[in-house]
């Protein structure tokens, strides 16, 4: 009988592996890839034109802030990519694949290096995938590493989104409420911002989406609720934090640096373990507070639910400081137009984004159940799929043709699992779940 369990099991795991965790790559991946490096180039082209305005005005504070947001930004995503690229190279059989070489420089570690340090290897990340994706279609090979690939991408991405457009956002509000006025060039580098956060938010959450099993499959209707309520939390928050800089602009480096020392401790106590090395991962925690300091971001596996009230109730307690400091410090003829609508619309913006966030888990979000070792299983009706760690991230049991990436996987395990306890009662099976 324990025989036969273990057999049913071990299938049921199977199926889920060969149907939900090695996706292929399609034309859609590859429409991803050339419309993230248009969103790229145009973020980079909108953030030398404000730089040159700025100069050319003899704005150099501005300018240096900005030359400044567009350096760490550059160094954090390239220090990610040299990291990812190490481990990578230690992977059985990564290199050796036909198509490898063409992705990473072979064993030309040497080249990789000078493009990191020249802030090129980001770049070359992008290049990479379109590469691989038009060698997919032309000559039907190297499927994994392309789908590896993009999954990279998508997480930095979201990376070089929170470290530069976020702040170069809040710059551009900031310059326009102190000036009181604005020029074409701002209003494209505001739009060329939003159209980063917006897409890093679509593109993110389609490559979690790729490791669900078919089962618990999600349709476009997902990301599109989960762009808008991203959106609607991350806008006011953008938007209260440009406020409070337009009336205490000497406050705004040690509210940042304060909220990310907590972030950065609350992510250590979390126990993180996203990267291979432990200089690695104090990176990571570093890019998370950061992350946190605009938008929620799950990084650990457990229960969330407690930890996203936590979180949202500990941003909108500081958000709503900032703005009736705002509110007191402001210049009430100048911003006469204005202040009371900004103050009617942005807690209701938010409200709105928590309203979508909790229908998204609610309506959208599959439920996925990870059973402890020895529990009894659930009623075939309850989950759309009972899933482990493991089903996520086999990168250490899977051949080499298989490629896994373990990073996206580890995401997508903290991002649709969530701690369920398992036990059995008069007879029947019960769950207790959080689904946040």
């Amino acid at each position: 009988m324990l025989a036969s369990q273990q057999q049913v099991a071990r299938s049921s795991r199977t199926a889920t592996m060969e149907s939900g965790t090695f996706s292929k790559y399609s034309w859609v991946d590859f429409l991803f890839s050339v419309v993230g490096v248009c969103t790229f180039l145009l973020d980079w082209g909108s953030d030398v034109w404000v730089a040159k305005e700025f100069y050319c005005r003899g704005d150099f504070f501005w300018f240096g802030v900005l030359v400044g947001l567009m350096v760490l930004s550059s160094v954090v995503v390239q220090m990610f990519s040299w990291f990812w690229f190490q481990y990578d190279r230690e992977l059985p059989g990564f290199s050796g694949e036909a198509g490898a070489g063409s992705v990473f420089c072979g064993d030309r570690v040497r080249i990789f290096c000078l493009l990191h340090v020249l802030q090129l290897g980001f770049l070359c990340r992008h290049i990479s995938v379109i590469r691989q994706g038009f060698r997919v279609w032309w000559r039907k090979e190297g499927s994994e590493y392309a789908v590896y690939l993009t999954h990279d991408l998508s997480m930095l991405r979201l990376i070089e989104t929170f470290c530069e457009s976020a702040p170069q956002l809040i710059l551009m509000v900031y310059v326009m409420l102190r000036t009181n006025r604005a020029r074409t060039v701002q209003f494209v580098s505001v739009a060329a911002s939003t159209t980063s956060i917006a897409w890093m938010v679509v593109d993110y959450h389609r490559s979690l989406r790729s490791f669900l099993p078919d089962k618990a499959k999600q349709r476009w209707g997902s990301s599109l609720i989960y762009f808008l309520w991203n959106l609607l939390l991350i806008g006011p928050r953008v938007a209260v934090l440009a406020l409070f800089s337009s009336v205490l602009p000497g406050f705004i480096a040690p509210h940042f640096l304060l909220l990310w020392l907590v972030f950065l401790l609350w992510a250590w106590r979390q126990n993180t373990d996203f990267m291979d090395s432990a200089g690695g991962e104090w990176l990571y925690r570093a890019t998370v507070g950061l992350i946190w300091y605009f938008s929620w971001f799950n990084v650990a596996e457990g229960r969330t639910r407690g930890r996203s009230l936590i979180y949202h109730s500990f941003v909108t307690v500081d958000a709503a400081i900032l703005m009736l400091t705002w509110w007191f410090y402001r210049d009430p003829v100048q911003t006469e137009a204005y202040a009371l609508i900004l103050l009617t619309v942005l807690p209701l913006t938010y409200l709105l984004g928590l309203l979508l966030k909790a229908l998204y888990y609610c309506c959208f979000h599959p439920k996925l159940w990870r059973p402890r070792d020895g529990a009894p299983r659930l009623p075939h009706d309850l989950p759309d799929a009972i899933v482990t760690f493991r089903d996520f991230s086999l990168q250490d049991q899977t051949p080499s043709s298989q490629l896994l990436n373990k990073r996206m996987s580890h995401l997508a395990a903290n991002f649709y699992t969530a701690s369920r306890v398992v036990r059995s009662s008069a007879g029947a099976n019960g769950a207790e779940s959080s689904c946040l």
